[in-house]
């Protein structure tokens, strides 16, 4: 089993939080009912289930993140406002979809996938979840060496090289509880927060045209479809659909379906208040490129390096770079350490075999540092990266979909069937637009 589920304490006290809930809600039933006793204690049982959603949002701030949505602001404007806030709440539906698998069958993803699936099947499915892994490795090298070349002049080599010791030493940190891991990640997601809001701050976009650009739908033009499934593939990322699964699987041990429905209630509470942080921040940087580049003519900006250096002068604020660029570290680091625990997951999952961390993370880095070798440019990388994860989605979600309405597996946590519908609308959505993009490129 992933060994990220081996921390005891969580366990524990995830174990004394359901405990303690059933005797409040007996308590609170004889003499108040409809109550669940006081908000102070409700949110102190919570706070042993949070943190699988926030590990899962990290992946939703990748650079692949900073690289859409920097072009989608500097060429459209405010317009693409919408294509994050759809793609956000189809995540919101996904990964409350593969937490509750996780939960109820006590296996993740590519587990059901593996036990369930013809041989051949499983291995095509663990071949294309690689290749996946791979370009969503490359896009957090890409960007946290990147970050490591603008803020300290460091080479490209250099920072990735870097990139590779820094997070392999915070996996290591594993050993001491996986507890400790998410607050490291999560105190990273609330670092890149404050960043955003202070550029948000100090850049004073409007509100009626981000009003307007969350509201109406639109695509101006064929480029527009493009970088929307980009998007798309930096915010519904496939890889975290595997890892949510792994990390819900045996976090508690639930003694009846009553502890089973109380802690998926807290694991959708998790998934919102991550899957929106991460939201907020996509939408921040959106925001931010429309304002500054969009909003001065600088329609052209592309990529993360003229961002980076054109921030300050435009924006009349010497801080304004070296928050991008620190906001930009940080996400490529925590990202990068995500990923290699859904390349673990993966093959654990899929083919039932595991290598040590630090062969995963030197075969994962492998690509990154050819690319940089090769001395491709780092926004194509980028954006080319995000749309392949755009086309992995599907290979991820449609199984999801049929585990999870599946009564015989589910159980009492099986799918409503609204809920499904929903899931079925989402993949059919996403096929549809990674289809067109496919033809688009091709013809």
């Amino acid at each position: 089993m992933f060994n990220v589920m081996s921390d005891s304490t969580v366990r524990h006290a995830a174990s004394l939080s359901l405990s303690s809930a059933g005797e409040a809600s007996s308590s609170d039933s004889s003499s108040r009912p409809g109550t669940s006793g006081p908000a102070s204690g409700r949110i102190r049982r919570a706070l042993p289930f949070m943190g699988p959603a926030m590990i899962a949002a990290v992946a939703y701030i990748d650079p692949g993140n900073f690289a859409t949505n920097i072009e989608a602001g500097s060429r459209y404007g405010y317009t693409l406002l919408w294509v994050v806030l759809w793609a956000n709440l189809m995540a919101m539906l996904i990964q409350t979809l593969s937490a509750r698998l996780g939960l109820a069958t006590g296996q993740n993803l590519a587990e059901v996938i593996r036990a369930r699936f013809p041989r051949p099947l499983v291995w095509a499915f663990w071949v294309q979840a690689e290749i996946v892994a791979i370009a969503t490795d490359l896009a957090e090298f890409l960007g946290a060496a990147l970050a490591f070349n603008l803020l300290f002049g460091l080479s490209m080599l250099e920072g990735a090289l870097l990139t590779g010791a820094i997070t392999y030493g915070v996996l290591v940190m594993q050993r001491y509880g996986f507890r400790m891991m998410e607050m490291i990640i999560g105190a990273m997601i609330l670092a890149v927060s404050a960043g955003f809001l202070l550029e948000i701050i100090l850049s004073r976009p409007p509100v009626e045209p981000i009003i307007y650009g969350l509201l109406t739908p639109s695509f101006p033009d064929s480029h527009a479809i493009f970088l929307a499934a980009g998007i798309l593939g930096a915010t519904v990322m496939p890889h975290v659909i595997y890892l949510h699964s792994a990390l819900s699987q045996n976090r508690i041990r639930v003694r009846d379906s009553g502890e089973r429905r109380r802690v998926m209630g807290y694991y959708r509470l998790d998934v919102i208040i991550g899957m929106a942080l991460a939201g907020l921040i996509n939408l921040a940087m959106l925001v931010l490129a429309a304002k500054v580049f969009h909003g001065n003519g600088e329609t052209g900006v592309a990529s993360i390096t003229e961002s980076y250096k054109l921030l300050s002068p435009l924006m009349g604020h010497d801080a304004a770079s070296l928050i991008f660029g620190f906001t930009l570290l940080l996400a490529g680091l925590s990202s990068s350490i995500v990923g290699t625990l859904s390349g673990q997951v993966v093959m654990q999952g899929f083919v039932n075999f595991r290598i040590p961390m630090w062969l995963r993370r030197v075969i994962t880095m492998a690509p990154a540092i050819a690319i940089i070798l090769i001395g491709l440019p780092e926004q194509q990388v980028l954006v080319a990266s995000q749309v392949v994860l755009s086309f992995g989605i599907p290979f991820a979600l449609v199984p999801l979909l049929m585990f999870t309405a599946n009564r015989k597996l589910m159980g009492d946590l099986v799918n409503r069937h609204w809920v499904t519908a929903m899931g079925i609308l989402v993949a059919a959505i996403i096929i549809m637009l990674n289809g067109y993009v496919l033809v688009g490129e091709l013809l």
